[in-house]
């Protein structure tokens, strides 16, 4: 009869062992749903950052995640373009993007940069009295066909991008329109 009392501790302490194992599959299953949540939370907010065409049709996880790296990419590159364009302006408009306020106002040379752009040339000219319309005029004897034009005016210099349209590149000699256009009065 002995034998009795210590079947039921067994059993009790099977059962409790038994228990603390559900507990622990339990407390397991809980965190792993809310971890789930989180994500699905985290992943919604991703992909409501995202603009249209970098998310258009796409559903799958990591479809999103490779979107957004896209993303990122895309933004990068802008960043730097951008960059190396105002890097481009300082440099006309006669101040270094480092000293920026040891700025030499006694220039009175013209700049200019030629960069290929989607549509064929870029042509950033900083002036400080040359009229657009003798620029525009050089430009069409060199066959540039000028599609677009955004002037501002930095410290008295004025500053003209101009985009060109280039029917064969390797017709137009770049160094020589970027000198003739530094001779200009």
């Amino acid at each position: 009869m002995a034998d009795f009392p210590e079947k039921g501790r067994k059993r009790r302490k099977e059962a409790r062992v038994g228990n603390e194992e559900n507990m622990e599959k339990i407390m397991h299953r809980e965190v792993e749903k809310q971890r789930r949540q989180e994500m699905a939370s985290l992943y919604a907010s991703l992909r409501s950052l995202l603009p249209l065409e970098f998310i258009q049709g796409r559903r799958s996880t990591s479809d999103q995640l490779n979107e957004a790296v896209n993303y990122i990419n895309h933004l990068q590159r802008n960043i730097k373009d951008m960059s190396s364009k105002r890097d481009d302006l300082m440099l006309l408009s006669g101040q270094s993007f480092e000293s920026r306020n040891e700025q030499s106002r006694n220039d009175n040379s013209n700049h200019v940069v030629i960069r290929p752009c989607l549509v064929g040339v870029e042509i950033v000219f900083s002036v400080l009295q040359t009229p657009l319309s003798s620029v525009l005029h050089v430009l069409s004897e060199y066959g540039l066909c000028v599609i677009g034009c955004i002037s501002s005016n930095v410290n008295g210099r004025l500053i003209h991008t101009l985009q060109a349209e280039v029917n064969d590149l390797a017709l137009v000699d770049f160094t020589d329109l970027k000198i003739y256009l530094l001779r200009l009065p």
